[in-house]
């Protein structure tokens, strides 16, 4: 059998910076395990799989270690590849996932993906939080779903770029990953963050657009107003415009393709 392949990334309109996600479109599923050995020999932060349903798509994601509920650079990157590679003419396309129907338009050179905002609820700072961090944040928060992100806030930028964590620690967290931010004095942009999901199977993830659904709200509320610049200041690096309305995100970004080619099963 002989599968399509793409890869994109995300986040970004340089190749080789944003986030690097793959594209499997298929025609119908195939078995769950088949799905995540692909992912995990792609060894990407995520592999995304489609499949064609009615007016949309079927759209599911796979680190290389789980699949997962929610994601937003192979969204971005998979809405791309439709729109370039794989011949969808309509300027919104619709992707029905577990998190809910996701709508994602062109919007001149940038994609806007439209994202359910996530509220998050103050935790307490405790010790294995701060060993898993490395550093003491200012404020913890948490999403009010239980196992999902953990949101830290430290003092600066400089904080969140010279973050060493322990990724095992971080992996016996009671969360899916860590996002770790600061305002972003210094980054021409509103806030930065950096994100660590070992659990997961990704160390750290370069660009991270589910994490805005938290992260936008928060600063959003932080800073008092509905529309942010954000920098994910990993190595490769991304931006996104974030704007928060009536309990949605709205993200935006671009993407470029990186590959193209098949897989033999």
């Amino acid at each position: 059998m002989q599968l399509p392949i793409y890869q994109a990334d995300a986040f970004t309109s340089r190749l080789f910076s944003g986030n690097p996600a793959a594209l499997v479109p298929l025609q119908q599923w195939l078995a769950d395990d088949v799905l995540q050995a692909i992912a995990a020999e792609n060894n990407l932060a995520e592999t995304a799989f489609t499949v064609p349903s009615g007016r949309g798509f079927e759209l599911r994601w796979f680190t290389p270690a789980a699949e997962v509920p929610l994601c937003g650079h192979a969204t971005l990157a998979s809405a791309h590849l439709l729109w370039t590679e794989l011949g969808c003419l309509e300027d919104e396309i619709r992707f029905f996932t577990r998190s809910g129907e996701l709508r994602v338009r062109r919007e001149g050179e940038l994609i806007a993906m439209d994202f359910p905002a996530l509220q998050s609820q103050p935790v307490e700072i405790t010790d294995e939080i701060v060993g898993a961090a490395g550093c003491k944040p200012v404020r913890a928060a948490s999403e009010e779903q239980e196992g999902g992100k953990l949101l830290l806030e430290f003092s600066t930028p400089a904080d969140v770029a010279q973050l060493a964590p322990d990724l095992r620690r971080v992996a016996a967290l009671p969360y899916q990953g860590i996002a770790c931010t600061a305002t972003g004095e210094g980054f021409d942009c509103d806030f930065v963050s950096r994100f660590f999901a070992p659990a997961v199977g990704i160390d750290e993830d370069p660009v991270t657009g589910s994490a805005h659904s938290l992260l936008a709200p928060y600063w959003a509320a932080r800073l008092d107003r509905p529309r942010l610049r954000a920098r994910q200041i990993s190595a490769r690096g991304g931006e996104l415009e974030c704007e928060l309305r009536e309990g949605r995100v709205f993200m935006r970004g671009a993407a470029v393709t990186y590959l193209r080619g098949h897989i033999s099963l």
